[in-house]
């Protein structure tokens, strides 16, 4: 009798929840996040450590082809939610909510962002403004959805702002900043990303709020990181933001394996022998003898 030799399973870390992330600014201790699209990058993020999994609206421009992030669609949203989920049991989920999916009204809004814990398996999302949307932010949390807020950068106001710039400038525009970051903590959000916003204002606002901030291009004195992974891997070529850090260029190491594969195919060189499949010559005789009959 054969026995099926089992691997034993993968030892699964604390889960990370949005105390984990008070805790680790108390402790002074940086909180890592990474977005992901799929289940597996979202695994193996998991099995990494990273704190939190964003699955961001920036999946409209690298992974869908937008030229920003404006056309995502809930749906769209939803449907990557659900492979992220499937892959990243430990590290905490959260879902950015899209543009007008909470903009129109805060019933609106606390209805999607309980799409996104009830349909897309996320146990908190991302909203994106500060005093204007201090009402859906108290709502949503009211409803037991934890919120975190982002400011600065915001790219759903692309337009707005005139563009991919850097925020908080001027002094009025810090002034607002930090404001806005007070209010979203009075409204109950567990953490802000702080976007593109100069690296001393970054430190101010960190040190004013009692909530973790999680930045990207905002200097290291922010309680934690973030950045959009396709950036991080050197997936993504229409451009790169000057705050991304490229640990890997996959886009190149893509294009190599593509070419090689390519070359092989033109050349029948793949596949080869060890990459095919045979049935036994007894077999194939009976099979020429049955084919001529």
């Amino acid at each position: 009798m054969s026995t099926v030799s089992v691997s034993a399973p993968v030892s699964q870390r604390k889960k990370v929840t949005t105390l984990t992330f008070r805790q680790k600014k108390e402790h002074g201790e940086p909180i890592s996040m990474l977005t992901a699209y799929d289940y597996p990058t979202a695994l193996a993020m998991d099995m990494a450590g990273v704190d939190s999994i964003l699955v961001g609206d920036s999946l409209g421009m690298v992974v869908l082809g937008y030229e920003n992030t404006l056309p995502v669609t809930m749906e769209e949203m939803l449907h990557h939610c659900r492979a992220v989920a499937r892959g990243a049991k430990s590290a905490l989920r959260i879902g950015d909510m899209p543009f007008m999916s909470y903009q129109v009204s805060v019933e609106q809004a606390v209805r999607n962002a309980g799409r996104f814990l009830q349909e897309g398996g996320m146990e908190a999302v991302k909203l994106e403004g500060g005093r204007e949307r201090v009402d859906a932010v108290r709502a949503i949390v009211a409803a037991g959805i934890p919120v975190m807020g982002h400011l600065g950068l915001t790219p759903q106001s692309v337009n707005q702002l005139g563009g991919f710039r850097t925020q908080g400038k001027s002094a009025s525009a810090a002034k607002r900043l930090l404001e806005d970051a007070l209010l979203l903590e009075e409204a109950g959000c567990f953490s802000i990303v702080l976007e593109a916003v100069p690296a001393r204002l970054a430190e101010f606002i960190s040190q004013k709020i009692s909530i973790p901030s999680i930045g990207i291009g905002a200097g290291l004195a922010c309680d934690g990181q973030v950045l959009v992974t396709h950036d991080l891997l050197g997936l993504f070529e229409r451009f790169t933001p000057k705050f991304v850090k490229k640990y890997a260029d996959f886009h190149g190491e893509m294009k190599r394996a593509f070419g090689e594969y390519l070359s092989e195919v033109q050349a029948r060189q793949f596949p080869g022998v060890e990459h095919s499949v045979e049935t036994t010559d007894e077999e194939w005789q009976a099979f020429l003898r049955v084919a001529s009959s």
